[in-house]
């Protein structure tokens, strides 16, 4: 925490980082409490087999819809049932933050508007980026010391690098435990009822 001091908002000249009211005793204290809900692979250790998705979504839903899931991350990505029922299995994890950061890196490059691109900038770094905030996503120091120097002028493609190391993360880690969860095994074992029943 004490690598995002007065002198580092000084330099990057943000004003309204300055306003944040986040401690360092805050910063400190999410971040042990975050370790104490992961187990040794950064995953909750408990159960989620009584998980159940909600039943608006399912009726919706289609197996057609839900079996390119599996076949790849993209595939899931691009539908948004796909990013609700993953979203729900990232909160089992206690890391619901890294797909929230990558559908506000999303939603950003879709601004056309310079005073909206800052301000959702700036609230994407607050939420994510920032070593003071109990979401900050993972991602490597140079990735990030490149953001804090953008800052000043974001573009809508501030985060690219950012996004790209999250994407991977999920991909490689979260993904393939989504796939094999209870969680997707009971929603497309009851899909595939529904199929048969209609």
């Amino acid at each position: 925490c004490l690598g995002l001091g007065s002198s580092l908002f000084t330099q990057i000249k943000c004003p309204w980082l300055l306003s944040t009211t986040n401690s360092l005793s805050v910063c400190f204290r999410s971040r042990t409490v975050r370790r104490r809900q992961r187990g040794g692979f950064g995953h909750e250790t408990s159960s989620i087999s009584q998980l159940e998705i909600p039943p608006p979504l399912e009726e919706r839903l289609t197996l057609e819809e839900a079996s390119p899931w599996k076949r790849s991350f993209d595939c899931l990505l691009a539908s948004p049932a796909g990013q609700s029922v993953f979203m729900e299995f990232l909160r089992t994890e206690h890391s619901d933050e890294n797909m929230a950061f990558w559908l506000a890196c999303e939603e950003l490059k879709r601004e056309q508007s310079e005073e909206q691109v800052c301000e959702k900038a700036k609230k994407i770094y607050l939420d994510y980026i920032s070593i003071l905030s109990p979401k900050e996503v993972s991602i490597d120091a140079t990735v990030r010391e490149s953001i804090n120097r953008s800052l000043a002028r974001p573009s809508v493609h501030i985060f690219n690098e950012a996004q790209a190391q999250v994407y991977a993360l999920m991909h490689r880690d979260s993904y393939p435990r989504f796939l094999s969860s209870p969680l997707y095994k009971s929603l497309e074992q009851r899909l595939a009822a529904l199929t048969c029943d209609a």
